[in-house]
């Protein structure tokens, strides 16, 4: 097999490890393209290929998050992870780890941690590396790597819901969902919806975005009934789509260009958590990116009293 032919096989995981340490489909890529360019430049093939370029991809990946993590310190709102609207390593002995792995909830825990805490994360709790191949990944000793592990579990335990909905049943309420936002049915919504709903967006500044987050299950159906009707009447359309391995949808204005993702959190039957990502920067991947802007002003007008 051709050095070519083996990196290909194994883009797929090494895409996936890098998406989780960075939180950005982009900067994955990247990762990943420099780690060919590492593994091609290599005057030596390595006795397992799968483990040179998986240590390589994380100790790159370690090092963007580590100049990235100053960024999003000054990021203008919430900061969400780019969407992702399809993971393309596949794993049927640890599909529940990955598919849970990749929500927006869990990429957000991870956020606490710190780069290489994050790295030993992933490598063993999401991929089932041995201590021996982290270790190697990230620069440190095998007890140390245990130790990292055991911090970062603890936080992420803090952090993470008590109950989470099979997949049928998610599917089956934002099926739900999305046909009450459809016909702006406040009732419908209000019934779909937790008490203690939030509903926030992630537009980095450079779009319209609520100022802060919109509470409660009266406040975010009202909000959502009454906006949404209006956004169809001037042809914005929305997919239901997969996202980041939970419900969600894509957002598209009349050219069918991506004007927002939003993704669902559901627990105990009810959806506790809308994220909408809406910063331009992020949906470059999805396809070509809507003017937020001119649909804003567009909207306005539509809803504008006439004489």
């Amino acid at each position: 097999m051709s050095k070519v032919e083996e990196f290909e096989e194994l883009r797929p995981l090494l895409f996936s490890i890098a998406y989780r340490i960075l939180g950005s489909v982009g900067e994955a890529e990247d990762a990943v393209q420099e780690t060919w360019l590492r593994f091609d430049g290599s005057s030596t093939r390595p006795t397992s290929t799968k483990a040179f370029l998986s240590a390589a991809v994380t100790r790159i990946s370690i090092d963007v998050l580590r100049s990235a993590r100053v960024r999003r310190e000054e990021y203008v709102g919430p900061w969400f992870p780019e969407p992702l609207l399809a993971d393309p390593y596949e794993d049927p002995a640890r599909s529940v780890e990955l598919a849970d792995s990749v929500s927006m909830a869990a990429l957000l825990l991870l956020e606490r941690l710190s780069p290489l805490e994050r790295a030993v994360f992933v490598l063993r709790e999401v991929f089932g590396f041995g201590f021996d191949e982290i270790a190697t990944a990230v620069g440190r000793s095998e007890a140390a790597c245990r130790q990292l592990l055991v911090r970062a579990r603890r936080h992420m335990e803090a952090g993470r819901p008590r109950f989470a909905a099979d997949r049928q049943e998610r599917q089956e309420l934002a099926s739900r969902f999305f046909d009450a936002l459809r016909e702006g049915d406040v009732g419908g919504l209000r019934e779909l919806l937790a008490a203690d709903v939030s509903m926030v967006g992630d537009g980095g500044g450079k779009t319209p975005q609520w100022a802060r987050a919109i509470m409660g299950v009266e406040n975010v159906a009202r909000l959502l009934a009454s906006v949404f009707p209006w956004l169809i009447r001037i042809d914005v359309t929305f997919e239901p789509h997969e996202v980041n391995g939970q419900p969600g949808a894509i957002f598209r204005d009349r050219d069918g260009k991506v004007l927002h993702a939003m993704v669902l959190d559901v627990l105990d039957g009810r959806i506790q958590t809308i994220r909408s990502v809406i910063n331009p920067d992020k949906l470059g991947h999805v396809g070509p990116v809507a003017d937020a802007w001119a649909i804003h002003r567009e909207l306005r007008q539509a809803r504008r009293p006439t004489a």
